[in-house]
């Protein structure tokens, strides 16, 4: 058992304000753990001033920002059409060669390993904005002081503590699955490949070694620490602000952030993910932008995929909260009904 499901199992009649039982009981990661995760938190930001350096008088070429933009798509949509509709809620059934493809492309996004970070997401549907939330923004309640200190714990502090997921526990599907054993193995060599290959390619297309290292600087170093705050920012930023038009479970504060939409690729629908987890879409209303969505749909046009939880209407109005002009009231302004998933959440 997790140190935050201890804490859960103290008190299990969690008030939706108070800290999290057990909340100051941090206990450090690992030496290399938290080299690593400085290493690729501080990195970008050198990187990000030495390309400025580099681009001074000059701008950015089209070359590089092409690459970034290309490998930013490939890597982004591996997250959220593999690791997290796929692998994680399993919203859709794809052919063995595309789950591996998927697999392979969020790997690069540096975010951990494809099974470790199934296992953290299905943690997280677990106990969202409760005792035994690994990356909530409430674990130090609500007030103010509280909220700031838990922003920055959901969107970055939770890497460097040592509160590991059980695998076993939340992802033992992924555990039979000998191919996904391999990607997962493969980690390291990945995250090798999404910085070589925007080097190579910026080399191979100009020519010179100076272009391959602002490539590999814009569409490699800066490229991924993009990505990483934007998927963080939907651990943090969309459980505090923005709009909840759908009922979720007790104390669940997702809430949907127009804003991020195009660059988490329509994950920052995320009030309406928890109301449907399993959904292949996450925008459920008219006009929200969900590029992953979009994907899957070309996909299953493709036969490349099948058994796709499309929105169902009728569903999505019984989830409705409010009206929509109650549903803009700050999320932890409004009370929060219990309802449980139909289809379940992990």
């Amino acid at each position: 058992m997790t140190i935050s499901e201890q804490a859960a199992e103290r008190r299990q009649d969690y008030d939706g304000a108070s800290p999290f039982p057990g909340a100051e009981e941090h206990v450090p990661a690992g030496r290399l753990q938290v080299g690593l995760t400085a290493a690729i938190v501080v990195l970008p930001f050198i990187a990000l001033g030495v390309a400025i350096f580099l681009a001074w008088g000059q701008g950015v070429t089209p070359t590089d920002l092409l690459l970034a933009a290309i490998l930013y798509v490939l890597t982004g949509l591996g997250v959220t059409v593999g690791f997290h509709r796929l692998l994680t809620h399993a919203s859709f059934t794809a052919r063995p060669w595309l789950r591996v493809v998927l697999a392979i492309a969020g790997s690069m996004g540096f975010q951990g390993n494809v099974i470790d970070w199934v296992a953290v997401h299905r943690r997280h549907h677990a106990f969202t904005d409760r005792p035994g939330d690994p990356h909530s923004p409430y674990r130090y309640g609500t007030g103010l002081r509280g909220q700031l200190r838990g922003l920055a714990h959901a969107h970055l502090g939770w890497l460097f503590t040592g509160d590991p997921t059980p695998a076993e526990r939340y992802a033992p599907d992924l555990l039979a699955d000998r191919a996904m054993i391999r990607v997962a193995r493969a980690f390291p060599a990945m995250c090798a490949l999404s910085l070589a290959l925007p080097f190579l390619a910026g080399w191979a297309i100009t020519g010179t070694v100076h272009a391959g290292l602002t490539a590999f600087l814009w569409a490699g170093l800066i490229r991924i620490a993009l990505l990483q705050h934007v998927t963080w920012s939907v651990n943090s930023l969309c459980h505090v602000i923005g709009t909840r038009p759908f009922r979720t479970r007790r104390h669940d504060r997702a809430t949907n952030l127009w804003p991020l939409a195009l660059l988490s690729f329509g994950e920052s629908w995320h009030n309406g993910h928890h109301s449907e987890p399993s959904c292949a879409r996450h925008g459920l209303d008219r006009g929200q932008l969900d590029p992953s969505a979009g994907l899957i749909g070309l996909f299953e046009r493709l036969g490349w995929v099948s058994n796709v939880h499309w929105p169902d209407q009728e569903r999505i109005q019984r989830r409705r909260a409010a009206p929509p002009s109650q549903a803009r009231v700050p999320a932890r302004d409004r009370p929060t009904p219990e309802l449980r998933d139909e289809r379940g959440t992990r």
